[in-house]
């Protein structure tokens, strides 16, 4: 969605952790380009993370399906509704963009830092309607919301926050270098929400196809798989909302279950992923696979749907939500430990992403293998097959090439945009991070 109206666009540069950089003019207007740059830089230059914060006028037209809402009450949207407040007192700028009380705020991380949290977290899903491009909530990757903008940052702001278990308190940075505004318990409410809500989105995408295939398979172990899997996201959703105002995850939540299950359905993703990469391993390289030999190591592969796409998905499934386990589990862990909690979220939560970005590159690496593979003439006698074999090969061919469509093996860290719609009651809606550029 865009915003064709020519505005100010106030940004804050967050930092959090007390640091001190340079360069950066308080005042001055900068396009979206130069903004992107100032990004690279102070993520470069800093010795902690380092975010901007930018608010746009809510879009007339917004889907807030797809994010997480928290009320007025919770954590994340007082520390917004705080740092906006003492903003607005020292900035008319801000006052101004602000004044209505509806807002969308986009906090972007850059690259670098978005590296720390996990690599394969928030990846770009490519779009089928248009070469390159990619699907997108509010903001788009090529930045057509600031198009029509001039940015004017915003410094000195301090934001009121307060420790509870979210973290330190924010303020200014220290003396001697350009004034940041410290906003940890900002920073890391909103990174874990949004991350949270993009892991939701591939459960729900997994969600739909894998009852599309079983319909038709009308397998009863598959179907139970899913529906196991399935059943864990009323505890996920629970322990989401109660970590996110603080609480304390305790046994009736019945998340032990749910991680129970869904690291089970992770052990027979590995086991397949294992039998899969034998299979391609065991081919004569470089030569024609019969598709009936293919067909035996992959159930369907020649198909819609088949047991081999049912599979995919359903680990597809698992690591969406073990992705959403894990961001609770940094979540907890930095809240622990109020001293320097985004340090701590991201420690615990890039450990934790390793073994899902490996599962994740190693099923890309196996699609991209299969699309690949040359399917060679059907044996037999006859010197001449008839239409419908010669049609079957031709489908079952163009089908297995599709399999490499929009996978990224090593997809490289981009920035993440994190938006967040504000209402004039203080709630918002936190939309699913996503990469600012492919």
């Amino acid at each position: 969605m865009t915003d064709d109206r020519r505005t100010t666009v106030p940004v804050w540069t967050l930092a959090t952790a007390d640091v001190q950089v340079s360069g950066l003019t308080v005042g001055d207007s900068m396009t979206a380009e130069r903004l992107a740059e100032l990004r690279g830089v102070l993520a470069v230059l800093a010795d902690e993370p380092i975010v901007t914060l930018e608010v746009h006028p809510l879009p007339d037209r917004i889907d807030r399906g797809h994010g997480i809402p928290l009320d007025a009450a919770s954590p994340l949207a007082q520390h917004l509704s705080q740092f906006v407040t003492q903003s607005a007192r020292s900035s008319i700028t801000v006052a101004r963009a602000t004044s209505s009380g509806e807002c969308l705020y986009r906090m972007v991380v850059p690259a670098k830092v978005a590296a720390q949290f996990g690599e394969g977290i928030v990846r770009p899903m490519v779009s089928k309607g248009a070469a390159g491009g990619v699907f997108g909530e509010l903001v788009n990757s090529t930045g057509r919301i600031a198009a029509k903008a001039t940015f004017v940052p915003v410094g000195g702001a301090a934001a009121a926050g307060t420790a509870g278990g979210a973290g330190v308190t924010a303020g200014a940075a220290a003396a001697g270098g350009t004034a940041l505004t410290v906003a940890a318990p900002l920073v890391l409410m909103a990174v874990a929400v949004g991350v949270s809500a993009h892991a939701d989105r591939q459960r729900r995408q997994a969600i739909e196809h894998i009852t599309k295939l079983l319909e038709q398979l009308q397998e009863d172990k598959l179907d139970d798989e899913h529906s196991e899997l399935d059943g864990c996201r009323d505890a996920i959703d629970k322990a989401t909302a109660l970590l996110l105002d603080q609480g304390k995850l305790g046994v009736s939540l019945g998340l032990d279950s749910a991680v129970h299950a869904i690291n089970t359905a992770l052990g027979k993703a590995d086991r397949r992923l294992a039998r899969w990469q034998n299979a391609l391993d065991a081919l004569p390289p470089g030569e024609p696979v019969e598709l009936g030999a293919l067909a035996k190591s992959f159930p369907g592969v020649d198909d819609h749907g088949g047991t081999f796409r049912a599979h995919l998905e359903l680990a597809h499934l698992a690591v969406a939500l073990k992705r959403r386990v894990v961001v609770l589990q940094a979540v907890e862990h930095a809240q622990g430990d109020i001293g320097n909690p985004f340090e701590n979220f991201t420690r615990a939560l890039k450990r934790d992403q390793q073994r899902l970005d490996e599962l994740e590159s190693n099923i890309a690496r196996v699609l991209v293998r299969l699309s690949a593979l040359e399917l060679a003439r059907p044996n037999g006698l006859r010197p001449v097959f008839t239409t419908g074999e010669v049609d079957r090969l031709m489908s079952a061919a163009h089908r297995i090439r599709t399999l490499g469509d929009g996978v990224a093996v090593n997809s490289r860290t981009a920035d993440v945009a994190i938006e967040v719609a504000r209402e004039k009651d203080g709630s918002v809606v936190v939309f699913p991070a996503l990469p600012v550029q492919v």
